[in-house]
């Protein structure tokens, strides 16, 4: 297996406070070719990403594909979650990392590790990932927030960032290791993130919340009534 690229030894994890997200060409139309995964799966983890980004303080950059035409608009969760985000638009150039605009937005954040999500993985995710790597950052690859024409589709891609040296994640983990501990002010933030993340989790927080209001109001159980 090849080692992380531009890890120099040190663990490949998530520096928030050395991190940028680069979210690129979540779009409406090219949500409709997406076959490895529900598109709907997508759409709330690329607004997980920014919403975690917004909660961390890290710099976020979004860019499209010809968005006046059938790749369609940005969805428009990425900059309703990331209001501080910057939008780079291109001139048709299909790897976002051949646009000099948008490689300088990257630069000019500092950050020297990059989150990288994008629709298609294989073409929009993959080819700045493996391009920013060539040029010395630590690329982060989250794959279950990009989506692809099909489940081979996707694995091919996963070995082919793998040996250019990106390392890949899913949005969960993302959001674990940019988060760290539950004993900061926003965890309640964090924790509505995770329902979004996984619906089931939702569950659980009603659950243990309605447990806290009962105990709180010593509210009586239906059980006890007469």
């Amino acid at each position: 297996m090849n080692m992380p690229a531009n890890f120099n030894g040190a663990v490949p994890k998530i520096d928030p406070d050395n991190a940028a997200m680069l979210l690129i060409d979540h779009q409406s139309g090219l949500f409709q070719t997406i076959g490895d995964m529900p598109f709907t799966t997508v759409r709330a983890h690329a607004s997980a990403l920014a919403k975690m980004a917004t909660l961390t303080n890290m710099p976020v950059i979004t860019t499209a594909s010809v968005p006046q035409g059938p790749n369609g608009p940005l969805i428009p969760e990425i900059h309703k979650n990331a209001p501080h985000a910057t939008y780079v638009a291109r001139r048709g150039e299909i790897n976002a990392w051949d646009n000099p605009e948008f490689v300088a937005a990257v630069k000019a954040t500092g950050r020297k590790q990059l989150i990288i999500a994008g629709t298609i993985t294989s073409v929009c995710m993959a080819f700045p990932s493996i391009a920013a790597v060539a040029e010395g950052y630590q690329v982060f690859a989250v794959i279950d927030a990009s989506g692809t024409y099909s489940k081979m589709a996707q694995e091919i891609t996963m070995a082919r960032v793998v040996q250019a040296g990106v390392v890949p994640m899913d949005t969960a983990a993302v959001a674990s290791e940019l988060q760290r501990t539950w004993h900061r002010e926003d965890a309640q933030q964090w924790a509505e993130l995770y329902g979004n993340i996984f619906p089931s989790y939702q569950l659980l927080s009603e659950s243990y919340n309605k447990a806290q209001e009962v105990e709180k109001n010593q509210e009586q159980l239906d059980s006890q009534r007469g």
